[in-house]
């Protein structure tokens, strides 16, 4: 059987001293290049009509046409073609208009047939071959990291660890390597597992001695990072988007990055990872027992709606004017397409001329909530990678991502971050309560919890370890591990039919609890 040979590939030269181009043409066709040639702007047009091309070489300085008029007659005969300018000016006005027009690459006279082959390669196969170097570091990485177990890791460890396998997911996913992907994928059940266990051990420790050894935890966010970032400057921003997990921000920070220099750090939610006590401690810098001991008109253990949630604006200005004295406060709650709409109509007064002016954006909450009531939202976030793409989606449009333009313009430092994370939850694990009990999925306090298998959830006789409210002698509290929720034996068929594949939080995963902490200074 006869092989065929590889096609090809078609590169159009458009150039009024076309004659002085042989050696170059030479030199790419020995690399597997057919060029053609014009000598004007109104053949190359006639060429691309008659046939499709991979790539042109634009000139962008010949009689007549000049080559950006022709590029943009060239993009409606064929928009998919890829061009590069070639010009013998060195301005800088006709660079921008070049790159302003979506030219892939541009080339300043005199060139050499290395540069040509190099700005073709780059244009056509530039991603191909990233995709391929992420694919070969990856399996060079995979071996180690499937060889050696996570248990062993102190909590700094524990943040490399799940940020490095963030990368690699997102990076993955990106490259189109769906098998490489799936190996990844296989290495969280051990890892969730590990992390459980050293959480059931780590995390009661650090609440034991908040002067030792430990990561920053919700309660430190504010006193540790925001005012620091705040300084002598007169004013600045505090961003929390509600449940977002690490990867999601890895998906967001390129957009971000057009405007900011980005720091990014990490830190541990409290637990349990709910709103109610994670973005409590985050405002307030207290733990749910010590709100409770000292708010108790803000706080009451036996409700889990979200007026827990109602007073994050006092427990800022409390925790800031204990920090540092008086301290104006601005905050705003954004849960609505309505909200989101006023915000941005008020986008150059929303931010306070100084103290601190803060924001929580619930999309990404609303929508892992949402998904396990709407058909339609469970089928578009199906999964990780779902998820990520609609957070994308999002936050290019959102009015998150104007007020962080607004702050670049008004060269305002902003703190952005998360009160806790989701995991993706597919196994149902039996629990058994009293009729006392909380109801969350993933955490659950009350009298004489039990889990039917240990491995599924923490289990804590006292929940004031965790430094939460003392709600009564005899209540314990259940964390979820792993990718489980809670189901009871006489409703395991409809909880499983509801919730199997939802996206919940208020355990102890990496996901919920590692999360990203985000210092962004503007441009220049």
């Amino acid at each position: 059987m006869t092989l065929m040979a590889p096609r090809m590939r078609s590169v159009l030269w458009v150039d009024d001293e076309a004659e002085l181009l042989e050696p170059h043409r030479l030199f790419l066709r020995n690399n597997g290049f057919d060029v053609q040639a014009a000598s004007n702007a109104d053949d190359a047009i006639a060429m691309l009509r008659r046939q499709p091309f991979d790539l042109v070489l634009l000139d962008e300085q010949m009689p007549g046409k000049r080559g950006l008029d022709a590029y943009r007659e060239m993009r409606e005969v064929s928009p998919a073609t890829a061009v590069v300018m070639v010009t013998k000016s060195e301005d800088d006005a006709t660079l921008r208009e070049a790159l302003g027009a979506s030219v892939r690459d541009y080339l300043v006279k005199p060139i050499s047939p290395r540069q040509v082959l190099t700005a073709i390669t780059r244009v056509l196969d530039g991603e191909k071959i990233r995709r391929q170097a992420v694919a070969r570091a990856f399996v060079e990485r995979f071996r180690q990291l499937e060889a050696v177990r996570a248990r062993d890791l102190d909590w700094r460890g524990w943040i490399e660890r799940f940020d490095e396998l963030m990368r690699w997911d997102v990076d993955l996913v990106a490259a189109g390597e769906s098998g490489l992907h799936e190996s990844l994928r296989g290495l969280y059940p051990a890892l969730q597992s590990d992390f459980a266990e050293y959480m059931n051990g780590a995390y009661p420790r650090w609440l034991a001695d908040l002067e030792g050894d430990r990561p920053p935890l919700s309660v430190d966010i504010v006193g540790e990072f925001l005012l620091p970032m705040l300084g002598d400057r007169k004013a600045a921003l505090f961003v929390v988007i509600d449940c977002l997990r690490l990867d999601q921000w890895k998906v967001i920070e390129p957009l971000v990055a057009q405007f900011f220099d980005i720091d990014v750090t990490h830190y541990f939610s409290i637990l349990p990872t709910a709103t109610p006590y994670a973005r409590n401690a985050l405002f307030s810098g207290l733990f749910p027992g010590e709100i409770a001991a000292r708010f108790p008109d803000w706080w009451r253990d036996d409700r889990e709606d979200e007026s827990l949630n109602a007073h994050e604006r006092e427990l800022l200005d409390a925790h800031l004017t204990e920090l540092r004295g008086r301290t104006p406060v601005r905050y705003e709650k954004i849960s609505t397409a309505r909200d989101s709409a006023d915000l941005e109509r008020r986008l150059s007064s929303v931010i306070g001329a100084d103290g601190i002016s803060a924001f929580v954006f619930n999309f990404v909450d609303l929508l892992t909530h949402g998904r396990s009531e709407s058909n339609i939202l469970y089928e578009v976030a199906k999964d990780e990678i779902a998820l990520r793409a609609l957070t994308r989606q999002w936050f290019e449009r959102s009015s998150c991502f104007a007020l962080l333009k607004e702050a670049a313009r008004r060269r305002l430092p902003v703190l952005v971050t998360s009160d806790h994370g989701s995991v993706h939850c597919n196994t149902p694990a039996t629990v058994f309560a009293k009729r006392d009990a909380t109801t969350n999925l993933r955490f659950k306090l009350g009298e004489d919890l039990r889990a039917e298998r240990a491995d599924q959830a923490l289990a804590f006789r006292d929940p004031t370890v965790l430094r939460l409210p003392h709600r009564g002698p005899g209540v314990n509290a259940l964390l979820a591990a792993g990718d489980t929720f809670f189901v009871y034996p006489t409703k395991l068929r409809e909880y499983q039919s509801r919730y199997r594949g939802s996206f919940l939080h208020g355990g102890v995963t990496p996901e919920e609890v590692i999360l990203p902490l985000c210092l962004l200074t503007p441009r220049g």
